[in-house]
């Protein structure tokens, strides 16, 4: 598989994505500039977090109008994967290739740290997962009929929990609505998050965690 990471002005996870893509998961990766009208025939599309164009007006607003997401649509509509970390899930909601928004979080300050994780859904099955958040603007919110909506057609794949995999409002970070840190499309080839599985795939960081969400998401759509 082929991965194209988009590169924003502002992306800074970037470079940690490819490095997993390509010497951990061992697999192809090429950059994607924003400016881009040409996919390079990358088979999976990953939208890497940072703060693109600068989070001005709101996380991931004028991404969404950049030549290369034009691309990124299309690819969507022919059923094509893509992966949405931090600000890149913050795009894809705005792009509305996922539903609900990401706005400030609850106590109105940047978190950064660590976060137990409790894995939902036929991709994740109650899988317990240990991986960091770095984020100003994580707190996913949606109407009454969207929450519904993901919980009848299992779209939520990961909630933030207590170590031992109970869902607590104490180990909510962000205020985020029922818990919920990622999500998927209907069809299960579009996932976004706010964690960072890519800060987490080797020994030396702390947890190999993140390793066990790629592999999960690879597996997913190559059956979904």
């Amino acid at each position: 598989m082929k991965w194209g990471i988009v590169r924003f002005p502002g992306s800074n996870c970037d470079q940690d994505l490819y490095h997993v893509i390509r010497y951990i998961l061992g697999q192809k990766a090429t950059y994607l500039w924003h400016k881009d009208t040409d996919l390079q025939n990358c088979d999976i599309i990953a939208l890497p977090g940072g703060f693109s164009y600068g989070d001005y007006l709101r996380c991931g607003a004028i991404a969404r109008f950049s030549p290369i997401m034009q691309e990124v649509l299309a690819h969507a509509s022919r059923g094509g994967p893509i992966i949405g970390i931090c600000n890149g899930f913050q795009v894809l909601c705005e792009s509305q290739l996922l539903p609900g928004a990401l706005i400030r979080n609850r106590t109105l300050h940047f978190v950064c740290q660590h976060v137990h994780l409790l894995g939902e859904g036929p991709a994740l099955k109650q899988t317990k997962l240990y991986v960091p958040i770095a984020h100003g603007e994580g707190c996913y919110y949606n109407s009454p009929d969207g929450l519904k909506k993901l919980e009848y057609e299992n779209q939520i794949l990961l909630r933030y929990c207590s170590p031992q995999g109970t869902i607590t409002e104490e180990d909510n970070p962000n205020g985020s609505l029922n818990n919920i840190a990622a999500i998927c499309s209907p069809n299960r080839r579009i996932w976004g998050m706010m964690p960072h599985p890519e800060r987490a795939c080797e020994a030396a960081l702390g947890s190999t965690d993140g390793l066990t969400l790629f592999r999960c998401f690879l597996q997913q759509i190559s059956t979904a």
